[in-house]
């Protein structure tokens, strides 16, 4: 069947009929708030537990008066979930707990009809153990062509018993899983840098390369607005398969980085650009180099990169500002904006993180029973949400931080399915916390994320009612509220990506957008007072005095 292109930029098909959005600039991504859908969690539109896209499309008006510009949905596709749906089978259909294809191509018209684009996740380092490319490798054998799309190799030794190399996993534990033969013998082994349902791919291998290409253009035919690129740096690997020895030079790891991924991402760069408006590659790098870090944002590779660097810092002056100056400098060679973000479906959520005392965050210290003071921790993260929004470039929104959702932290044991919780023999307490289906409305479970009498795939708080969207919603002084007031002002700096910093006291950061717009960060300990404005726009906490309180933020408008 043949589809007809849908343009986000414009949204019409070759045929019509599709209403146009709030604006169609070609540089619309550069300064968008993208809304991260955990389509899990994010509503059940048919009862069975799970979020679907029955239940996105329910509450696209919610996301309308929220303000987005665009939806970030995490793979949708078929998979046997090992990992969250990053364990994808098949890219050209969608799991049946979410719905099907069909569904899918009108949520992105619908979408598109109130302005809102879509983009989806791709997966390119690997695909599930269940992929059609993987079973029919396994029955192949050693040697054979279906082999070759993937990294099969003998294991060292006398009979073959060891590892190719002892490279570690980005979910801890070992990265070679032997096969057996049909015979019954051990066989090859097959390298996975996630979980052993997770085989990488061969991007040596010209297959690879032109089925990611062709995946592409089969989402952008159905009018999906750009991709986001998971686990981007990792694509490439030496087929030597040297050991990691921590003294590799610049693009010279094993399997990180390696200067021949750039080559991949060019030619995706030219398929985006065979389509009207402007279809957006956006990475998930996470590279501590800020040069390596924006050498994927080169004018002929991804359009943006998530910025990570910020996300991780603790809850200080000094440690945020070195954050934004870094990240501003980094991206300016490359003419990139940068991306702002507070946390996404792998890392805690902002109002547990920032209630700690440490509140940066890194995976490797990921612990059960860290003490948090969640109304410390909201208290920033309402100041966070403002320091964000009034920075250059574009803001992704995790959801439910709209809500002011904690972390969800006494899961039961039998309810967790994140397998870096697993993997790592029930030392990190996984990502499951931040997964839990969102509060709509009522006082008890599953609280509207479902029809009455269902049971989520993850068990919700009994006191999540109060951050329900209906009770957010009519409250003025809600973080929802907050976000909504906050992604409306900031439409004004929309197409401005000026930024000066101002002087300001010690443990404040104070800065100028635009004309006339000034953003106040009170990181210390004592109220202080305001710059010279002639307005308050909003504010994170309550003025004392007409003074800005500690952990506060405070935006205004100034004399241009």
């Amino acid at each position: 069947m043949d589809v007809p292109v849908l343009d986000p930029a414009t949204a019409t098909t070759v045929a019509g009929g599709i209403p146009t959005p709030r604006s169609d600039d070609p540089t619309w991504w550069r300064s968008a708030v993208i809304y991260q859908l955990y389509i899990r969690s994010f509503a059940d539109g048919n009862g069975d537990g799970t979020g679907d896209i029955a239940g996105v499309r329910q509450h696209l008006g919610y996301l309308k008066e929220l303000g987005v510009d665009a939806l970030w949905f995490t793979p949708w596709f078929a998979s046997p979930l090992a990992d969250g749906g990053y364990d994808v089978s098949d890219y050209r259909r969608i799991h049946p707990a979410f719905g099907e294809l069909a569904e899918a191509e009108t949520l992105i018209r619908e979408a598109l009809e109130l302005g809102i684009r879509t983009i989806i996740d791709v997966v390119p380092n690997h695909v599930s153990s269940e992929h059609e490319w993987f079973r029919a490798a396994l029955t192949a054998g050693p040697g054979s062509p279906e082999r070759e799309r993937f990294w099969f190799h003998p294991g060292v030794g006398p009979n073959g018993d060891g590892m190719p190399t002892h490279w570690v996993s980005n979910f801890q534990g070992e990265t070679w899983t032997r096969t057996t033969n049909p015979d019954g013998t051990p066989g090859e082994w097959y390298l996975h840098l996630f979980t052993p349902e997770q085989p990488d791919l061969n991007w040596n291998h010209p297959d690879v390369r032109r089925e990611h290409e062709d995946v592409l253009r089969f989402w952008f035919d159905r009018g999906v607005a750009g991709v986001r690129i998971d686990s981007a740096a990792l694509l490439v690997k030496d087929p030597a398969l040297p050991e990691v020895t921590g003294l590799e030079g610049a693009g010279e790891h094993p399997n990180t980085d390696r200067d021949e991924v750039h080559d991949v991402y060019r030619s995706w760069r030219a398929v985006a650009d065979e389509y009207p408006g402007t279809r957006v590659l956006v990475g998930e790098v996470w590279m501590p180099d800020p040069v390596r870090f924006t050498n994927y944002l080169r004018p002929d590779e991804m359009h943006t990169a998530f910025n990570f660097d910020f996300m991780g810092r603790p809850w200080s002056a000094g440690e945020l500002r070195e954050s934004i100056d870094s990240m501003l400098a980094a991206h300016a060679p490359v003419g990139a904006p940068s991306t702002w973000v507070l946390s996404n479906h792998d890392v805690t959520r902002p109002v547990t993180r920032y209630g700690r005392a440490d509140s940066s965050f890194s995976f490797a210290d990921k612990r059960f029973g860290i003490p948090t003071d969640l109304e410390l921790g909201t208290r920033r993260a309402r100041a966070a949400a403002l320091l964000t929004a009034a920075l250059p470039g574009s803001l992704y929104l995790y959801q439910g931080d709209e809500l002011g959702l904690p972390e969800v932290e006494d899961l039961p044991a039998t309810a967790r399915q994140d397998p870096m919780h697993f993997r790592s023999n029930g030392v990190d307490p996984g990502r499951d916390g931040c997964r839990v289906p969102l509060p709509w409305a009522g006082d008890e479970p599953p609280f509207g994320f479902a029809p009455q009498g269902s049971s989520p795939w993850l068990p919700q708080p009994a006191d999540w009612g109060r951050y329900s969207v209906a009770v957010e919603s009519a409250d003025p002084g809600s973080m929802l509220s907050l976000y909504r007031s906050a992604i409306a002002i900031r439409r004004d700096l929309e197409g401005d990506e000026s930024f000066a910093w101002l002087e300001s006291a010690e443990g404040v950061l104070c800065f100028a957008r635009g004309a006339g717009f000034v953003s106040v960060t009170n990181l210390g300990t004592v109220p202080i007072d305001l710059p010279e404005h002639e307005t308050v726009l909003l504010s994170s906490h309550e003025l004392v005095d007409g003074r800005l309180a500690p952990d506060s933020t405070a935006w205004l408008k100034t004399r241009a």
